[in-house]
């Protein structure tokens, strides 16, 4: 791994759903820290601008709670506004140089690469300090996400010096095998914010056993 920014970037990799209600967002998240979780993403397609900024500030201050950094989805700025400790970006949410130019040299910045090697290879040597591939199995969060395969992370693991994280469709019983094949981190959204017992659903992947 290239710094101790990456480092960070194990385990339980929690998303937060699609949430209107924040003190209903906050005690969901809560709960997943609770836990376990070891990375928190902040990503909220349906609210507006002024619900972003409310709810990413509350989670700021959750996340310190835990010890847990806060990555924010997509937006750049709203990580700056925040104080967040990093941004994931997709693959039309700009480059890495400007995003670490915003955030500066100490902030986390992640990479969506899909299925897609050439792309990880491209992020790390702009300096990414993660990079995610997927969709792994069927997601209902995201249907028509590109299929990646396991192997994929076995061919990243020889090549790419960074934490990958594994995403799309992920439960406790599929994770053991993209675990093996070198996932540091799984990222979830359905599989521990949909459940009925979120905090159980978060220890059950907190403690599977990460290399």
């Amino acid at each position: 791994m290239s710094n101790s920014r990456n480092c960070l970037i194990r385990g339980l990799y929690a998303i937060t759903p699609d949430e209107t209600d924040t003190p209903e967002l906050l005690r969901k998240v809560r709960l997943v820290l609770m836990g376990g979780a070891r990375v928190l993403q902040y990503r909220n397609k349906i609210a507006g601008d002024a619900m972003r900024l409310e709810q990413a500030g509350a989670l700021r201050e959750l996340t310190h709670e835990f010890s847990v950094p806060l990555v924010i989805n997509d937006d750049v700025r709203l990580a700056q506004q925040t104080d967040a400790d990093g941004v994931h970006l997709g693959g039309k949410d700009g480059s890495v140089a400007a995003a670490r130019e915003m955030l500066g040299s100490t902030r986390l910045i992640g990479v969506s690469c899909y299925n897609r090697l050439e792309l990880a290879r491209m992020a790390v040597q702009q300096g990414a300090d993660y990079v995610a591939f997927g969709s792994f199995f069927p997601s209902t969060v995201k249907p028509d996400a590109v299929s990646a395969t396991p192997d994929l992370l076995l061919r990243a693991r020889r090549e790419v010096a960074v934490p990958l994280v594994a995403i799309g469709g992920i439960t406790v019983h599929n994770a053991g095998q993209l675990i093996e094949a070198g996932a540091d981190a799984l990222a979830v959204i359905s599989a521990v914010f949909a459940k009925s017992d979120i905090k159980s659903a978060a220890r059950q992947f907190s403690t599977l056993s990460f290399f």
